[in-house]
């Protein structure tokens, strides 16, 4: 009986099965009206404008209290964008029921202002990053010829601290299993190493972050805005694979689109995704 349990365990692990039963909310933490709907979609027309949602999703399970992003707080940002209903992200995760202390572990998707920005409001979390993300970000971008746009240098310098602390984990490329159930894959350069986030169950998601800003990126089959044209077929098949990876592009959740707290139920400022 002991060997059949045991080969059984064996089993799930090899297949990838998730061993954790794991809550997800978004949590809606500001909005940015008139954004170029442009800027989320290629090809979309140059005049028209999006009011765009500013989220973090919040994965509970298996012991851990986990952020996939972490929002934005420093004022010149919330002035350049001209940012309203802002609520600073560790006040909105109180409205899930979660004290910012209790955050035990972040995955950052990509370094930008708008995802990264929120990690010192954390102050005991574990941050995840692509290693390759990483290393950019607090190196080469900041030569001659490097490439920082979005990228603020007070949130490097967090994120730094927060590895001599021993609280920054690299996640070295694609198709990772960071918690039981939980993998991270590697999105198409929308900035120098992005990821995205699937999170397995009876019914997988897919958080996608910036890899796929809307819904109507994945009904269109159109790219998210990343640095170079180049980048674009990669980032239409990354969001194909998100649709396989989740088992239906009703299960993968776009990073900025405010649809999504009209598809789940929603109370206040947090939607339930499962």
């Amino acid at each position: 009986m002991t060997f059949l349990l045991g080969a059984l365990l064996s089993l799930a692990s090899i297949r990838g099965l998730a061993t954790t039963d794991y809550s997800i909310e978004a949590i809606r933490y500001a909005t940015v009206k008139d954004f170029p709907t442009a800027g989320l979609i290629m090809g979309a027309p140059r005049d028209q404008k999006t009011d765009i949602a500013m989220v973090v999703w919040l994965v509970r399970g298996g012991g851990k209290t986990i952020l996939f992003d972490s929002g934005f707080h420093r004022q010149k940002w919330i002035d350049q964008f001209n940012v309203s209903d802002f609520l600073s992200p560790d006040k909105a995760v109180q409205e899930a029921g979660v004290d910012a202390a209790s955050i035990t572990d972040i995955v950052i998707s990509h370094a930008h202002w708008d995802h990264m920005g929120g990690i010192d409001l954390f102050p005991n979390a574990t941050i995840w990053i692509q290693k390759a993300e990483y290393e950019y970000y607090t190196g080469a971008a900041w030569q001659p010829g490097g490439k920082k746009g979005g990228i603020d240098a007070d949130d490097i310098t967090e994120l730094v601290k927060r590895n001599l602390a021993g609280r920054v984990r690299l996640v070295n490329g694609d198709n990772v299993e960071i918690f039981p159930g939980i993998t991270v894959y590697t999105g198409a350069r929308h900035t120098f190493s992005s990821q995205y986030l699937r999170v397995a169950g009876e019914k997988p998601y897919v958080l996608a972050s910036d890899n796929c800003y809307t819904y109507e990126n994945l009904r269109s089959h159109r790219a998210s805005a990343t640095f170079e044209t180049a980048d674009q077929p990669g980032n239409i098949a990354a969001q194909e694979r998100m649709v396989q990876l989740a088992g239906s592009a009703d299960r993968v959740v776009p990073g900025h689109d405010p649809a999504q707290f009209e598809k789940f139920p929603t109370k206040g400022r947090v939607a339930k995704i499962q």
